[in-house]
């Protein structure tokens, strides 16, 4: 094996180029806590399983002048490329379920609790971290994160290639543009139930206020829409693993769609 890669080394550095680029752009796997070496490592260990199974005869012409002409380069830049469309859209995916928390994060009185989010590396409400925990541990208790690099990564070097961005950019381009469209449509239909129980308890309030207007809403509104916001949390949290699990389905069944629609249009 170690024989192959070295008379293919051309070949096993455009795979690399593709495992490095999707690890640095996936949520968990792209912290900064992780060390970089642990990421080549890594890289170089998904490039290893991967490269039996790859057939990258359509490059052939192009590697006659080694890697260090300027083909191979553009080369190399276009799988660099193909890796950080796939981890940019499973990023999409998980912003759904932080942009949901900071929905409804206003309206507990979380929106001054802004910490720093080391999954998604921006400032994020405590409620979005939360949303953000939870579908980390879905992803990974239902085994996404090994079908993603089991069978999605192997299957996108078997159809698509660094020619496929030339020839299927409209489509990949509608793809990511659809992508942020259901981001905010999940994100939505995840805080909606919290969000419309929010607002009756604030138009209650806003009621007793007028009826007794000596009545403290900062000392009896807020503690009240917390403790309802976390009771609607834990009573529909079974619901939301689901449609976190959904999401995820849902998800990597377009990303696998859009490799099978350009799988013959990256053809030179």
């Amino acid at each position: 094996m170690l024989d192959q890669i070295v008379a293919n080394a051309p070949v096993y550095l455009l795979i690399c180029g593709r495992c490095f680029a999707l690890v640095m752009t996936l949520p968990l796997f792209s912290l900064r806590n992780v060390p970089r070496i642990s990421k080549v490592a890594f890289t170089g260990y998904l490039a290893y399983l991967v490269f039996p199974h790859v057939n990258f005869s359509i490059y052939a012409p192009y590697l006659a002048g080694g890697a260090i002409s300027l083909q191979f380069v553009l080369l190399l830049a276009g799988e660099v490329l193909l890796g950080i469309i796939t981890g940019f859209y499973v990023t999409i995916i998980f912003s759904a379920f932080s942009t949901a928390g900071q929905f409804f994060a206003f309206q507990m009185g979380f929106s001054a609790s802004e910490v720093y989010d080391a999954l998604s590396q921006v400032e994020n409400p405590l409620m979005g971290q939360f949303f953000n925990l939870i579908a980390m541990l879905i992803f990974l208790q239902n085994h996404w994160a090994q079908r993603l690099f089991a069978r999605a990564l192997v299957s996108s070097f078997d159809s698509l290639s660094a020619f496929s961005i030339v020839a299927g950019q409209e489509k990949i381009l509608r793809f990511l543009l659809g992508g942020l469209s259901n981001l905010f449509f999940d994100a939505f239909v995840i805080a909606l139930p919290i969000m419309g129980t929010l607002l009756l308890i604030n138009v209650a309030m806003g009621i007793l206020s007028k009826a007794a207007p000596m009545m403290n809403l900062m000392s009896e509104g807020f503690p009240t829409m917390i403790l309802v916001s976390f009771f609607i949390i834990s009573v529909l949290m079974p619901n939301l693993c689901e449609y976190f699990s959904h999401s995820f389905d849902g998800a990597f069944t377009a990303l696998e769609r859009l490799y099978a629609s350009i799988a013959t249009g990256g053809r030179p």
